[in-house]
C-alpha cells in the first residue's frame, strides 16, 4: 500500500489533541479495525508529511509514540505494523456490527456453500474439466493478439464481442443443427450467468417454474433468486416426465421449465425423441418457455449426436443455454444464450443495467481459437480422453465394488450415476472416504427435497486413469 495515498483525516484547530497524536490515533484505529494488518508497511515519514501537509517531525513523533506503545516496529528504514500486537478491544462498526462486519439490517442467510476442491483430494464432485489439459499456450497467444485491439478495452456490445458471436453461430450450425445468426446470440458469464440473466429477464416474482427432480441445485438457486416458485417434476430413464409436467400445468400456469435433456443432470439419461416432441407441443400450446441447458454437448461418445430441442422449435419457445467452460476452463466464464431476436435484445438491455458487458479480450481470444479451428480440434482431443476415462472408471468400479454399486454406462457426459446397495450406510461411507482423501457427492444433494437416496454421482473428467483407479481403490477400502 505504500505507493498509494494514505488516508488520515486531521482536525487542526477543532481538536484539542496535538496533530501528532491525531495521526497516531488514526493509525491505531486502522490497526484495531483491521484496515492495517500485522506486517503492513506504513508510508515513509516524508511521504506522509507531504500527504498531510504537516512537518516531517510531526509524523516522526506519531511514529515514535506508536512504536513505544508496541503498535509498530522499525525494520530496515521502514515502519511496519507489529506482527505480535498487544490485545486491543474489538472495534465497532458505526452501524453496530462487530469487527466481522455484521450488517445493521435484516439479511437472509445464504445457502451453505460446500466445495470438494481441496489440495490432495481425489474429488468425484461434479463433471469438471481437467485444467491440466487446458491449451494455455494457444489461449495465451490468442489473448496477446486480442490485446493488440485496444478498442476491446473500452465499452462494447452488451450482447458480447461480435466475432465470438459469429463464430459461435457457425459452431452451433455445424455441430448442433441450430440455425441461428449472431444477432440471436448473447455471450454471458458461463451457463450459470446465462441462466441468471434469462431468469431475471423472463421471470417475475411469484411465477411458477418447473424443474427436474432430481436436478441441478445451482440452477434452482438462480431461479429462486429471480423470485420463481419452483415446481419439481420427476425424472425417469427417459428424462423429464412430460405427463407429470402436463399435470402440473393443470394445477396452474407455468412460466418456464428448466431442464437438461441431452445428458440429464445428475442421472445422465437422454430424453427420447417422442418425449421431446410432446414437450415442444405442450410448451407451444401453453406459451411455456423451455430453458434448455446443454452444458456438455461436446462430450457424446456413442451413437448419433442428439440434437438440441432448440433445433426443432417452430413455436419459438426454447431458450438455449450453452458454455465453453467444459472445453476450455470454467474460470474464463464463457457461456451463451441463443433464442429469438427479441429475447436477446431484452437480455442485452437487462445486462446494461448490471455489468454492462463481459470480458471482450477473453471473448476475442476465444473467437480466434474458434475461427482457426483450434478449439474444435481441442474438443475432439478432450472427447477421446474423457471417453477413455469413462471406460477406466467403469472398469475400476466393476473390479473393486461389484455388487455394491450398479450403473448404466451413459453414452456421453462427464459423470456416472451410481445405484448403491441399500444395505450400505451411504453417509458413513462418504465420511470414511473423505478421511482417505476421496470426495463424493450423495444423491440427496440433487433431490429437490433433500431426501436421502441410494445414489452417488461420480464425475470422471477431472482425474486421469491412474487417479481414477486409486480413488476407487480407496472407496473400496473405506467401504
Amino acid at each position: 500500500m505504500r505507493p498509494w495515498t494514505f488516508p488520515i483525516v486531521l482536525q487542526p484547530g477543532t481538536s484539542r489533541e496535538p496533530v501528532f497524536q491525531q495521526i497516531a490515533q488514526a493509525i491505531r484505529g486502522d490497526i484495531r479495525r483491521g484496515r492495517l494488518r500485522p506486517g503492513d508497511a506504513l508510508p515513509g515519514s516524508r511521504t506522509l508529511a507531504r500527504t498531510l501537509a504537516v512537518h516531517r517531525n510531526t509524523v516522526l513523533a506519531a511514529y515514535r509514540e506508536l512504536e513505544a506503545e508496541g503498535w509498530t516496529v522499525a525494520e530496515a528504514r521502514t515502519t511496519r505494523v507489529a506482527r505480535d500486537l498487544p490485545q486491543a478491544p474489538a472495534a465497532r462498526h458505526p452501524g453496530g456490527g462487530g469487527a466481522e462486519g455484521r450488517p445493521g439490517y435484516d439479511l437472509a442467510a445464504p445457502a451453505p456453500r460446500r466445495s470438494l476442491r481441496e489440495p490432495g483430494l481425489l474429488s468425484f464432485g461434479g463433471g469438471l474439466p481437467d485444467l491440466r489439459l487446458v491449451p494455455t499456450d494457444l489461449l495465451a497467444r490468442a489473448y496477446r493478439r486480442a490485446l493488440a485491439s485496444r478498442e476491446l478495452l473500452g465499452y462494447g456490445d452488451a450482447r458480447g464481442e461480435a466475432r465470438l458471436r459469429a463464430a459461435l453461430a457457425r459452431l452451433l450450425s455445424e455441430t448442433r443443427g441450430l440455425a441461428v445468426s449472431e444477432d440471436r446470440l448473447m455471450v454471458a458469464g458461463g451457463s450459470q450467468g446465462a441462466l441468471d440473466l434469462v431468469a431475471r429477464t423472463l421471470i417475475r416474482p411469484g411465477d411458477r417454474v418447473a424443474v427436474e427432480d432430481p436436478g441441478y441445485p445451482a440452477a434452482w438457486a438462480t431461479l429462486r433468486g429471480s423470485g420463481a416458485e419452483l415446481v419439481p417434476v420427476s425424472v425417469d430413464e427417459a428424462g423429464l416426465q412430460v405427463d407429470a409436467l402436463a399435470a402440473r400445468l393443470e394445477e396452474g400456469p407455468l412460466r418456464a421449465v428448466y431442464l437438461t435433456p441431452h445428458h440429464q443432470f445428475p442421472t445422465t439419461v437422454t430424453m427420447g425423441a417422442s418425449r421431446r416432441l410432446r414437450l415442444l407441443d405442450l410448451a407451444r400450446r401453453h406459451r411455456l418457455a423451455i430453458l434448455e441447458d446443454d452444458y456438455d454437448a461436446e462430450f457424446h461418445f456413442e451413437g448419433r449426436p442428439v440434437l438440441p430441442l432448440a433445433g426443432d422449435d417452430p413455436g419459438g419457445v426454447v431458450v438455449y443455454l450453452g458454455t465453453l467452460s467444459k472445453i476450455l476452463a470454467p474460470g474464463l466464464r464463457l457461456g451463451f444464450v441463443a433464442g429469438p431476436r427479441a429475447l436477446v435484445e431484452a437480455l442485452a438491455a437487462r445486462r446494461e443495467t448490471a455489468d454492462c458487458q463481459g470480458d471482450q479480450v477473453v471473448q476475442r481470444a476465444a473467437a480466434d481459437l474458434l475461427e482457426d479451428g483450434l478449439l474444435q480440434r481441442h474438443a475432439r482431443k478432450m472427447r477421446r480422453i474423457y471417453e477413455a476415462r469413462r471406460t477406466a472408471l467403469a472398469g475400476a468400479l466393476r473390479r473393486h465394488l461389484d455388487g455394491t454399486v450398479a450403473f448404466d454406462l451413459p453414452p456421453g457426459g462427464m459423470s456416472l450415476w451410481l445405484r448403491v446397495d441399500p444395505a450400505v450406510d451411504l453417509e458413513a461411507w462418504i465420511h470414511r472416504a473423505r478421511k482417505l482423501g476421496v470426495g463424493l457427492t450423495p444423491g440427496r444433494a440433487f433431490d429437490f427435497r433433500g431426501r436421502p437416496t441410494a445414489h452417488l454421482r461420480l464425475g470422471f473428467s477431472a482425474m486421469d486413469e491412474r487417479e481414477l483407479e486409486e480413488a476407487v481403490r480407496r472407496l473400496a477400502k473405506a467401504l
